[in-house]
């Protein structure tokens, strides 16, 4: 059996739209209220080609799993910071696959030089708080009844990673179209993608 992290393209929207729809139509898990269409993934996956990575994790050519990054907030002094999520199809739950793409997405930012990574969870979600505090988030607050779906008020607990130490940051995250050309990468998603066993359908 092939599996593999890799760079999302617009030609994944399909599959990421498949894995992430329930989340929208069945769930709290994200405040949209309405599943978005191919044509709106591929835009999202394109939006920030060059800032911010998205990654899928794939076995025998089938997407199981995709992580991305974002922009925290658009004012020039939060460029460092950048909010993260993960989605993984239910065939892949506990079977690293959510770990495996954020351990390649943290190693991703942290080459581009983002110095914080954080992450938002509507509450209750024990299952995704223990994936986050598992790879060094820290909680840093929640915001009480701050999304109303599905006739009731949702509670959103925030987590902060600290993903580099910089006394100084450089002068903006580094563009990674830079990243895709350094020799390691591809040894880099071998090994987290070699840390997942997803279990036989």
């Amino acid at each position: 059996m092939e599996q593999r992290i890799r760079p999302a393209s617009a030609s994944d929207a399909p599959a990421v739209r498949t894995i992430y729809g329930p989340f929208v139509s069945d769930s709290a898990t994200s405040f949209e209220t309405v599943v978005p269409d191919v044509i709106e993934m591929e835009r999202r996956i394109q939006a920030q080609a060059n800032t911010h990575p998205w990654l899928v994790f794939e076995r025998d050519a089938a997407v199981l799993g995709y992580a991305y990054a974002s922009p925290h907030r658009a004012r020039a002094a939060y460029q460092w910071s950048a909010e993260v999520s993960v989605y993984v199809d239910p065939r892949a739950h506990r079977s690293g696959v959510g770990r495996a793409l954020y351990t390649a997405l943290f190693d991703l930012l942290r080459r581009q030089h983002y110095v914080n990574a954080f992450a938002g969870i509507t509450l209750p979600n024990p299952s995704s708080v223990g994936l986050h505090e598992a790879m060094g988030f820290i909680p840093i607050g929640v915001f009480r009844q701050i999304g109303f779906k599905f006739d009731r008020w949702h509670d959103v607990a925030w987590l902060q990673l600290r993903l580099r130490e910089d006394p100084r940051p450089v002068s903006s995250p580094l563009p990674l179209a830079d990243v895709w050309r350094m020799d390691d990468l591809s040894a880099m998603f071998a090994e987290c993608a070699g840390r997942v066993s997803v279990r036989e359908s």
